[in-house]
């Protein structure tokens, strides 16, 4: 049959991230392509006890459906822990609960976008979002971005040349796929021109928690004088991420309409999830958990920074994260990095090439690499292996 498809599914390709991600199946190959955590480091044994615990003391309300907004102690819980860590002043009024914050973003497209919107990102941005945002027909403008963030000159000029903008998209914790971080001063700035333009922000901050040097920095929300800042956040990262559990933060007025969109989608997020995390939070001490994933991942991003030192061409640039999942390397100008993944895919090896994480612009020189889910002997081993493809075609 001929199927009369949306108009939409035309501007829907398959993520490159995901596709790579079946690499993974194949033992011998050493994948540097998703952001997975590392699976050692999920707390399975606690995980397992809480649910006991839960299915003994309210097995009936924890199998049923719940609310759209969430499970109200795991809203308070977020809200609570955005004000102390980000300088917010959330209640769980202000909350959300959503299929990671993944489906935060899919939902401020359906909020926010109509056909032909503008949307003004980072360059270079989260692969994702521009897939989310880009299905309900919106167009991107790239943002001139340096190791502060966006940079205010180049968004004031935007905000001046596209008055109809509906959303200013950022990732001003160690930014995916670049691993940088915002100053103090640009999310200031930030705040401020969104409320003087008056174009709503969506502050996606999936990463923040796993900062491994340098001073944790209030968020760009805690500057808004305006509720314009809206923000996102997830349990994947700091957790474990099969839950799914993510969440929306805003002004209860934008939050409403965040409800509304959600009952048409799946009605309500997994409520034995929300409950589960909720009383692991209870029980075991987060913050401790967090702690041994930041360990984990600062010796391996220090390793990855080693190899690539060591290992890749002399006119390499690259990020040095202070914290997050990722870095970023940019190559001689002469290399095409989605003809390097097919070479390295030969020498069992992957990584994502660059330029699918700009929307618009095409920088084919580019690639990220994801540190936190190979351990340091395979980094070494996995970067090697690139350096290796890359001395084979000239560059040294």
């Amino acid at each position: 049959m001929e199927y009369k498809y949306a108009r939409r599914m035309s501007e829907i390709k398959a993520s490159e991230i995901r596709e790579l991600l079946k690499l993974t199946e194949k033992p011998e190959v050493i994948s540097f392509a998703g952001g997975l955590p590392a699976p050692e480091l999920f707390p399975i044994e606690e995980i397992r006890a809480v649910n006991n615990y839960v299915l003994d003391r309210c097995g009936e309300q924890a199998l049923q459906y719940t609310t759209t907004e969430g499970w109200q102690p795991l809203r308070k819980w977020i809200a609570e822990r955005m004000n102390t860590q980000l300088g917010t002043s959330f209640c769980d009024e202000n909350i959300m609960i959503t299929h990671g914050s993944q489906q935060a973003l899919d939902l401020s497209g359906k909020v926010f976008l109509d056909e032909g919107d503008v949307v003004l990102c980072e360059s270079p941005t989260y692969l994702a979002a521009i897939s989310a945002f880009k299905a309900y027909g919106c167009r991107f403008v790239e943002i001139d971005t340096d190791d502060e963030g966006m940079i205010p000159a180049s968004l004031e000029k935007a905000l001046k040349e596209y008055p109809a903008a509906k959303l200013i998209y950022i990732i001003p914790n160690f930014q995916n796929p670049t691993g940088k971080t915002w100053s103090l001063e640009r999310r200031k700035q930030a705040a401020e021109l969104s409320s003087k333009y008056r174009v709503a922000v969506i502050e996606d901050n999936p990463y923040g928690e796993l900062r491994y040097e340098g001073d944790f920095l209030p968020s760009v929300k805690s500057f808004d004088r305006s509720g314009s800042v809206i923000c996102t956040g997830t349990f994947s990262k700091i957790f474990c991420p099969g839950y799914r559990i993510g969440w929306i933060a805003g002004d209860a007025e934008v939050i409403r309409k965040y409800v509304l969109v959600k009952q048409g989608a799946d009605l309500q997020c997994n409520t034995i999830a929300q409950i589960v995390i909720s009383a692991y939070l209870e029980q075991y001490d987060i913050d401790a958990h967090i702690d041994k994933i930041r360990e984990v991942y600062r010796r391996r991003r220090d390793t990855a920074i080693e190899a690539i030192t060591r290992y890749f061409p002399s006119d390499t640039l690259f990020t040095r994260p202070e914290g997050g999942l990722f870095l970023w390397v940019e190559l001689n100008e002469a290399i095409n990095t989605t003809e390097l993944l097919e070479r390295c895919i030969a020498e069992n090896v992957a990584f994502v090439p660059g330029y699918s994480f700009f929307p618009n612009k095409c920088r084919l020189n580019t690639l990220r690499i994801n540190f936190s889910n190979t351990p340091e002997e395979k980094l070494e081993e996995g970067l090697a292996r690139i350096g290796h493809v890359l001395k084979q075609a000239g560059f040294q």
